[in-house]
């Protein structure tokens, strides 16, 4: 059946947030580069008219699910064919729609995390634990989906040029007199974090101390030689 509908007449397209993520990612700089890099929790908080308990009924059958979220310290006016990824050292570029590059279109973003728990609070009605999010403290979630594996998982699936840099780590070394300032539970988390090397790929000064708001801290460290050394972990 051929559809009539004409394209240029739509104009826009409403998406109303139906709650926000809680992390410990205060600032951009420092959030993991894809889900799941990275094993730190997070809760997805919904607002009331969602916080249904009716509205997860069956979710706690799936392991995982998908947050279709907005990248809502990214928004631009002006539509750009390319980008420069990071992880590709700044300069090549790449079509947009061939990244997952924040500046879109439409700045949707979408993270697959796994789904710890269901929780029932006392006046604040459903919200989500999921780990794994490479989200901004407050980033506005538009919808929740449960991951499928038989339909999302594909063995023969091709990654481009990002297999290129997929198993890209430094080694971290983290004094235990500084790691041990911050909750046991999320230190693991915060190493992995920084064996994904937050800075764009064609930073390389070995000298330069770089600084990335994780929690109630203020981290820093260098990077000399695929080794990450933090120097100083501070409370803001």
């Amino acid at each position: 059946m051929k559809n009539t509908q004409n394209p240029s007449t739509i104009q826009s397209l409403t998406l109303k947030p139906i709650g926000y993520a809680e992390t410990d990612f205060k600032e951009k700089f420092g959030i993991p580069r894809q889900s799941g890099r990275a094993g730190l929790r997070a809760r997805i908080v919904f607002y009331p008219e969602y916080a249904q308990e009716e509205a997860f009924r069956g979710l706690d059958g799936f392991s995982h699910v998908w947050l279709l979220f907005d990248f809502s310290k990214s928004h631009t006016q002006e539509f750009s064919a390319t980008v420069r990824p990071p992880r590709l050292g700044g300069n090549e570029r790449v079509g947009v729609f061939a990244s997952r590059s924040p500046f879109r279109p439409n700045p949707i973003g979408l993270s697959c995390v796994k789904l710890l728990k269901i929780e029932k609070r006392q006046g604040a009605g459903t919200s989500l634990l999921v780990e794994g999010a490479d989200l901004l403290d407050g980033t506005p979630i538009l919808d929740v989906k449960p991951y499928l594996p038989h339909a999302d998982c594909k063995e023969d699936a091709l990654g481009g040029y990002a297999t290129r840099v997929e198993s890209y780590r430094l080694q971290v070394e983290f004094p235990e007199e500084l790691l041990a300032k911050l909750d046991e539970s999320k230190r693991v988390g915060l190493k992995e974090c920084l064996a994904d090397d937050p800075r764009p790929s064609y930073q390389d000064e070995p000298e330069r101390i770089y600084s990335m708001r994780f929690a109630e801290f203020d981290v820093r460290f260098k990077v000399k030689d695929g080794v990450l050394t933090v120097v100083a972990m501070d409370e803001k």
